[in-house]
This record gives structure tokens, C-alpha cells and sequence, in this order.
């Protein structure tokens, strides 16, 4: 009978995997075919949904981004992977929680890729945050979900210069594991600021949900950068190769004897 600590364990992994897919998708099309780019995350889903077996990817994905926000969400409430609860474990879980969201948003737009028969409508994200912005402090909740972005941004891009990441991935890993996941944190750094500026200027500069990007519009925003897009777009596709390894050697928290909050496994 397989335990909760292994459901968890399995359950993280795949969503690991679902983001390997995710990004790797990113990275290929902005490469090759940036004008899917342009039409935003659902260019990317678009993109997934046209491959071989196209629909089981995509459901694979739904679990798996859930996966991934949930492991996220219980980082930043319950501390799993010990960030602790001073100023910069804080905001270390802050940006945790920045990504949960932002994860289980994909995974929402990959749900409706993987039930519906034609292609959702574009502007789910950028509908939602108007739907935010008509609430009593909806400015506030957008414009504190930009924070909490900037702030996985500037951790990213700490990751990757200083390699710490590796500390939480088996030395079985390849040699190559560093190299791909600081290029690839860097990259995803920029990605964040994107979409956390755009956040923070809907919610406190009243600039309008319609102008929230979600991945895909913060990559074709810099479609125009020519070396500076290139570069990104090389960095998020190492980014998902990078993603595929940790799906297979990251060290995942073990849950404590009583099958609930995990503890981490150094």
C-alpha cells in the first residue's frame, strides 16, 4: 500500500514533469514560431493540444500544475521546505505563493483546454483581473500579487547566479544540472518581473486588468528585443530541460508521522 508521504512524493514529481512540458513548449515555439507566442498562454496549450495524444498531455498537465501549486501553496502556509519566519523566509514564501497562484492559473487554462472542443476565449486572465479590480481592494489584491511576483523574480534570479538550488537536488543529478538551472532561473526571473509589473500597475496604477500578462504575453513582450528574445526564449526552454531533472532527482520533503505536514529531508 503506497503511503501519504509517497502519494506526495509522486504527486510533486509529476507536477515537476508538467512543468518541464510547460516550458520546454514555451521555449520551442518562441524559437521557431513566436507568432503563437503573440496569442498568449493559450498559444501554448494550442500548441500541446495539436501534438500526438495531444488531450492525455494536457490532462497529465491539469494534474500535475495542480500538483505543483498545492506543493507550492503548502511551502508558503506550513514552511516545508524551511524557509523560516524571519524577513527574508518571508519573502521567500511570499514568492512561493506567487507562483502557486500563478500555477494554478495554468493549470486552469490547461483544464479547459483538455475538456472543450474549441479553443477557450483569449482573455481569461486578463478577465479575471478586471473581475478583481470592480471589488472593494481588488486594486490592492492585484497590486500585492505583482509584489509577491517581484519578489519570486528576485529569488529566481538569486538561484540562478548562486546555484543553491542544487542543494535540494541528488548528487546522482548530471554534472550539467547547474548550468541549465541557473540559465534557466534567470530566464524565469524576467518572466516574473513581467508579469509582477504588470500586476502591480493594473492594481495600484490603474492601468486595467486587460493589460495583465499572463506566461506566454510576458515572453512575446520582448518579441521586439532581439537578442534580449532570444535569450529568454533559450533560457526558458533550458529552464523545462531543467525541470525534466528535477522531476526524476529532486529531494522532496517527506511527510512527519502523522501523515500531514512534511518535513524536509536535507
Amino acid at each position: 500500500m503506497v503511503d501519504k508521504s509517497e502519494k506526495f512524493n509522486w504527486a510533486v514529481r509529476v507536477g515537476y514533469l508538467s512543468r518541464a512540458i510547460l516550458y520546454s513548449v514555451l521555449g520551442i515555439i518562441a524559437l521557431t514560431s513566436a507568432g503563437k507566442i503573440g496569442k498568449g498562454t493559450n498559444g501554448i496549450f494550442r500548441a500541446i493540444e495539436d501534438f500526438p495524444a495531444g488531450t492525455v498531455i494536457l490532462w497529465i498537465m491539469v494534474v500535475g500544475l495542480l500538483a505543483y501549486a498545492l506543493f507550492r501553496f503548502a511551502s508558503t502556509f506550513f514552511d516545508i521546505e524551511n524557509n523560516g519566519s524571519d524577513k527574508k523566509g518571508i519573502a521567500k514564501r511570499l514568492g512561493h505563493a506567487g507562483s502557486a497562484i500563478g500555477h494554478l492559473a495554468l493549470a486552469w487554462s490547461a483544464f479547459k483546454f483538455a475538456t472543450s472542443e474549441s479553443e477557450p476565449s483569449g482573455g481569461s486572465a486578463q478577465e479575471a483581473a478586471s473581475g478583481i479590480l470592480s471589488m472593494s481592494l481588488g486594486g490592492v489584491v492585484l497590486g500585492i500579487l505583482g509584489i509577491a511576483f517581484f519578489l519570486a523574480a528576485v529569488f529566481q534570479a538569486k538561484k540562478g547566479i548562486s546555484g543553491d538550488f542544487m542543494h535540494r537536488i541528488s548528487a546522482q543529478a548530471p554534472d550539467f544540472t547547474r548550468w541549465l538551472g541557473g540559465a534557466g532561473y534567470i530566464a524565469r526571473a524576467v518572466v516574473f518581473a513581467i508579469i509582477g509589473w504588470s500586476l502591480f500597475k493594473a492594481g495600484f496604477m490603474s492601468a486595467g486588468g486587460g493589460q495583465v500578462k499572463t506566461l506566454g504575453d510576458a515572453v512575446a513582450s520582448l518579441s521586439g528585443e532581439g537578442i534580449w528574445f532570444t535569450l529568454v526564449a533559450v533560457g526558458i526552454l533550458m529552464f523545462g530541460l531543467f525541470s525534466l531533472i528535477l522531476a526524476q532527482y529532486r529531494i522532496i520533503p517527506d511527510m512527519d508521522s502523522g501523515g500531514m505536514k512534511p518535513a524536509f529531508r536535507a
